[in-house]
C-alpha cells in the first residue's frame, strides 16, 4: 500500500511499518510530500522518522491509534467495512438534536454500551444524536476538545469499529448521527504536527496559542488536512453532519474563508453521496453570515447555535446574573421574546459583557428558523460551571417542564443535553485523564484559580483528574422509570410527539411569530400559526389575557380549565400549556 506524508521542511523521511523501515521518496507532483510502497494489512503498526530523529511519530492523517495519541499509528482500510444499513439520510430541517457524550453516556463509556439505550432515544422522538468529539486524547476519560488525530477515534470508546457499530445501530433506528470537531485548536498533550510542518502559525493568536495556518504560508495543506478529515467522517463513518467547534476562534484572512470552502465541499460530497450532509457552526460572532448561503455572500454553513436564546431562558428560569448574564438579566423575558422572534439578541446591541456593540440582526423574511438551534442545556453551559450542576439541581419540576416547553415548541431546531429529559440529578463536571503530570497539575490549578476568582472554595471544586469527578458525571439510568423523573420524561415525549404531528410547529417564518410576556407577573405566551405556547414562570397563579379566542388543551403539565373562555388563560405556579384552536 501507498503511504505519505507531508513534512516540507524535512531532509529526509524514513516509514518504520511492523519491523521494516523504509526511505521515503519526495513526490515530483505535490511539493512538501513524501511517499513509499509497502506492503501492510489492517491493524500493522506504522510511524515516520524525520531527519535523523530517532523519534518514530504517528501519522497525522492517521486512521487509528490503538496505544493513543503518542502511540504508532495503525492501518485501517475503511472499504472492508460491511454495512448494515442502506441509509437514505435524515435532513436538518425539522430535526430533534440530542448532545451525548460516549464516555459518561454510560458508567461503561464505550459505543457499544450506548448504543443499548439508542431505542430510548427513537421512542423520546429523537432525530438526530450529535456526539461530542471522539478523536484520540490523553488517557481513558475526558471531554474530547484536547483530541489530537483528527482522522481517528479514541480506541477506549471502541475505536473506528466501534463507532462504524454505533452509526450502524443508530441508523437501524431512524436515527442520524452529527459528530462534533475541532478545528480550532489541537492537543496540547500528543500534538506532533509542529514537527511535520507549518500546521500553526504565530501570526494569529487564539486562547490556545498559536492559531491553526489557515492563511499564511503552507496554508493550503492545512486547510486540505482539516477539509479532508471532514470529509472523511461523512464518508466513511457514515455520519450525517458535523458540529464545528468555536469557529469565531477560527483566524483567517483570505478572500475565500475555510468554512466557505469547507460547506462547498460538503455540499458536493451530499449531491456525490444521495444523502443530506450539514454542517453546524458553534460560533460567538452574532453574524447570520455564518448560515447565509454561499450564494447570497455568506459562509454557507447550514446551521448554528444560539447561545443568546440560551442565556435569555436561562437567566429567565434561574435569575442568574453574572458574567455574560448580566446583558440579558434585566429584563429576562424581554430578551426571551426577543430571541423567539429575531434569533440573535445582540444584534448591533451593546453587550455590557464585551464592553462594545455586539452582533448584526438576522434578516427574518429569508432566513429559516430551522438555521438556529436552541436549547436550555448544552455540555458548555453545565460543564463549565464550577460543580457541573444542572438545571435540575436549582429548578422544579415545573420551571424544567416550562423550559422543554420553550425549547421543544419554539422555531428553532431544538437540541437536548443527555439525560435532560427526565431532569437528571447527576452533575456534568469537567474531567481529565491526563499522563502528563505537569500538565495535568496545571489544569487542576488553573481550573481551581479561574473559580477562585468568582468566590469558590477550592475546596468545592471538583478535581478534574480524580477518576470520580468522571464517576459522578455519568447518567444514572435507574432515574428514567422511577418518580418524579418519569413524568418530566413523559412531558418531553408528549412535547416532542406535538411537534411530529402539528405543522405549525416546523414553520420556519420567524417573523410570523408572535409574543406577549408580563415581566413581573414572569409569564410568556408565543404564537406559532394556530398554537399558542404559554409558560408561567413565578411561584404564585396567573391570569394571561389571551388573544384569539378559546383554546383546546394538546399538553399542559399541570390540569387547565376552560383556557379563554372567558379570555383569560389561568395556569398554576411553575407551570405551562400548549393550546390549539
Amino acid at each position: 500500500m501507498l503511504f505519505d506524508v507531508w513534512a516540507p521542511e524535512a531532509e529526509r523521511v524514513t516509514l518504520h511499518a511492523a519491523d521494516r523501515t523504509e526511505p521515503m521518496e519526495r513526490d515530483p507532483s505535490r511539493p512538501g510530500w513524501w511517499s513509499a510502497q509497502a506492503d501492510a494489512d489492517e491493524g500493522v503498526r506504522y510511524g515516520f522518522a524525520l531527519g535523523d530523529s530517532p523519534q518514530v511519530l504517528p501519522d497525522p492523517r492517521s486512521r487509528r491509534q490503538p496505544d493513543g495519541p503518542d502511540g504508532l499509528s495503525a492501518v485501517v482500510d475503511h472499504s472492508a467495512h460491511t454495512w448494515q444499513q442502506e441509509w437514505p439520510g435524515r435532513p436538518l430541517p425539522g430535526a430533534v438534536l440530542y448532545e451525548l457524550h460516549i464516555g459518561t453516556y454510560t458508567h461503561e463509556g464505550t459505543f457499544d454500551a450506548a448504543a443499548q439505550h439508542l431505542a430510548h432515544l427513537r421512542d423520546l422522538g429523537i432525530t438526530h444524536i450529535e456526539l461530542m468529539p471522539v478523536c484520540p486524547f490523553p488517557g481513558r476519560h475526558g471531554w474530547g476538545y484536547e483530541g489530537v488525530s483528527l482522522w481517528a477515534v479514541h480506541e477506549p470508546y471502541g475505536g473506528p469499529e466501534g463507532l462504524k457499530r454505533f452509526v450502524d445501530a443508530a441508523h437501524a433506528h431512524g436515527l442520524g448521527v452529527v459528530l462534533d470537531v475541532v478545528h480550532n485548536h489541537l492537543g496540547p498533550s500528543g500534538n506532533y504536527l509542529p514537527l511535520f510542518g507549518p500546521y500553526f502559525t504565530d501570526t494569529h493568536h487564539t486562547p490556545w496559542g498559536s492559531a491553526v495556518n489557515l492563511d499564511a504560508p503552507g496554508s493550503d495543506e492545512v486547510r486540505a488536512y482539516l477539509r479532508e478529515s471532514a470529509l472523511s467522517w461523512l464518508r466513511d463513518y457514515h455520519l450525517d453532519g458535523l458540529r464545528l467547534d468555536a469557529v469565531h476562534a477560527l483566524a483567517d484572512t483570505r478572500a475565500l474563508p475555510f468554512l466557505e470552502e469547507l460547506s462547498a465541499a460538503v455540499d458536493a460530497l451530499s449531491a456525490e453521496l444521495h444523502r443530506p450532509l450539514f454542517l453546524i457552526a458553534e460560533s460567538d460572532l452574532g453574524d447570520p453570515g455564518t448560515t447565509t448561503p454561499r450564494e447570497a455572500g455568506g459562509l454557507g454553513l447550514h446551521a448554528q447555535w444560539n447561545d443568546d436564546f440560551h442565556h435569555a431562558l436561562h437567566t429567565a428560569l434561574t435569575g442568574e446574573s453574572q458574567g455574560y448574564y448580566e446583558d440579558f438579566a434585566r429584563a429576562p423575558l424581554a430578551a426571551v421574546a426577543k430571541t423567539l422572534t429575531h434569533a440573535f439578541f445582540h444584534d448591533g446591541t451593546y453587550s455590557t459583557f464585551r464592553a462594545r456593540h455586539h452582533g448584526r440582526p438576522v434578516p427574518r423574511t429569508t432566513t429559516p428558523a430551522h438555521r438556529f438551534l436552541g436549547y436550555a442545556q448544552t455540555h458548555d453551559q453545565i460543564g463549565n460551571r464550577a460543580t457541573g450542576d444542572r438545571l435540575s439541581a436549582t429548578l422544579s419540576p415545573g420551571l424544567l417542564a416550562c423550559a422543554a416547553a420553550l425549547v421543544l415548541t419554539g422555531p428553532f431546531t431544538p437540541m437536548l443535553f443527555m439525560g435532560e429529559e427526565w431532569g437528571a440529578t447527576t452533575p456534568w463536571q469537567f474531567f481529565t485523564d491526563h499522563t502528563d503530570p505537569e500538565l495535568a497539575e496545571a489544569v487542576r490549578r488553573g481550573r481551581r484559580r479561574e473559580f477562585a476568582a468568582h468566590g469558590w472554595a477550592e475546596e468545592d471544586i471538583p478535581d478534574p483528574q480524580d477518576p470520580a469527578t468522571r464517576d459522578r458525571s455519568c447518567l444514572d439510568w435507574a432515574q428514567p422509570a422511577q418518580p418524579p423523573y418519569d413524568r418530566l420524561l413523559a412531558w418531553h415525549r408528549a412535547l416532542l410527539a406535538l411537534r411530529r404531528a402539528q405543522p405549525d410547529l416546523s414553520d420556519p417564518d420567524l417573523a410570523a411569530i408572535r409574543v406577549a410576556y408580563d415581566e413581573e407577573a414572569r409569564w410568556l405566551v408565543f404564537r406559532r400559526g394556530d398554537l399558542r405556547t404559554a409558560v408561567n414562570l413565578s411561584k404564585e397563579p396567573v391570569e394571561i389575557p389571551l388573544g384569539g379566542g378559546p383554546g383546546r388543551v394538546l399538553a399542559a403539565w399541570d390540569p387547565v380549565e376552560h383556557p379563554g373562555r372567558d379570555g383569560l388563560l389561568r395556569l398554576r405556579p411553575q407551570s405551562c400549556v400548549v393550546l390549539g384552536p
